[in-house]
């Protein structure tokens, strides 16, 4: 495992035991960390997608049961929801923002400067998320509410902008690339 592997694993650890105990109240069990190469397997429940930009480029994920994500949002606002539904998926677009927000904070230290995309959050029965390329997935389980709630992110550096340069003489301009 890189240094890097190293660092995503212990940055979502951290940020996800930290996000359910404070916005949650609730304790997650320890992460089971592993390394996933190509398209994740089928999902059925709830997948919250957030993209990272900067110097390094990819994707952080939390997924769940739709059982968990009802509970999260119950957690979150103290309601009852028996089913998944706009809260539902608001609630977990919201922990997804604050764990991959947390991890991309501890990340940038050693990474540079990286903004974050607003989540995107799916939700139904045997689909599959991939991303373009090929990706390769630090991944973190947690065990809560007797099902597994996965956080994952897909980091790689990118690849620079050509910057031009305008040179302009008395007739004419030209650009070099």
């Amino acid at each position: 495992m890189t240094d890097l592997q190293e660092r995503i694993i212990s940055s979502i650890s951290r940020a996800t035991h930290e996000v359910f105990s404070t916005m949650l109240s609730v304790e997650i069990g320890e992460g089971e960390a592993s390394i996933e190469n190509g398209t994740p397997a089928t999902n059925d429940g709830v997948v919250s997608l957030i993209g990272l930009a900067g110097t390094w480029a990819g994707t952080g994920s939390v997924s769940c049961t739709p059982n968990a994500a009802c509970r999260i949002c119950a957690q979150m606002l103290m309601t009852e929801s028996s089913c998944v539904d706009e809260e539902v998926l608001d609630a977990v677009a919201e922990i997804t923002n604050m764990i991959i927000g947390s991890v991309k904070t501890d990340l940038e230290q050693h990474l540079g400067p990286l903004g974050l995309s607003i989540p995107t959050v799916v939700f139904g029965r045997n689909f599959r998320t991939k991303s373009a390329g090929s990706a390769e997935w630090t991944v973190v389980t947690f065990g809560w509410e007797n099902a597994p709630l996965i956080v994952r992110m897909c980091l790689a550096p990118n690849e620079p902008i050509p910057q031009s340069v305008h040179h302009c003489g008395n007739d004419s301009c030209t650009v070099e690339i």
